[in-house]
């Protein structure tokens, strides 16, 4: 977790149940699971057509730092994101598949990678954007540390955006 954000990908990031690495050939299947699961688009903006994604994906997705494929013993399961933006944050972003909701995959996987984050990018603020009737994420942006800075309508819906100061992570 010490590689310097220009190190990319770094070496995979392990917690008690879950890798962080970067994303394979090998999850192109899964992506298209993931971005194309109605469940999954629901607060999102919608699900993606398979045969789009299919048409339009490459070989190996997300290839870019702060983007990491989580995986347990059987595979991928999702993907969290820290990606820059304009004015030194980054911003929080994660997708699981339905079949890992529940069993505390999101939040394992986003203090792993926002311990990563405050290593490579040390003094960035973090910040989330979530949809207010997203009750789990919201949930979840609370106990990773996440204040709200803002409400807003975008999409079609209320959205709440949090974010965590470079001193709440290091508490």
């Amino acid at each position: 977790m010490t590689a310097p954000a220009a190190d990319w990908p770094p070496a995979p990031i392990t917690t008690a149940r879950l890798v962080l690495r970067a994303a394979e050939a090998r999850d192109r299947a899964t992506f298209v699971e993931l971005f194309s699961s109605e469940e999954v688009g629901t607060h999102k903006g919608g699900a993606r057509p398979r045969a789009e994604l299919e048409a339009a994906m490459p070989e190996v997705a997300g290839q870019r730092p702060g983007f990491f494929v989580v995986t347990v013993a059987d595979g991928m399961i999702g993907a969290v994101t820290l990606d820059r933006r304009e004015g030194g944050t980054t911003e929080l972003g994660y997708l699981l598949l339905p079949r890992a909701w529940g069993r505390g995959y999101a939040s394992e996987a986003c203090a792993a990678a926002l311990g990563w984050c405050a290593l490579a990018r040390p003094g960035d603020p973090v910040v989330v954007t979530i949809q207010t009737a997203n009750a789990r994420s919201m949930r979840l942006a609370a106990r990773l540390g996440f204040t709200e800075v803002e409400r807003f309508h975008e999409w079609g819906a209320e959205q709440w955006r949090g974010e965590r100061s470079p001193r709440a992570a290091a508490h």
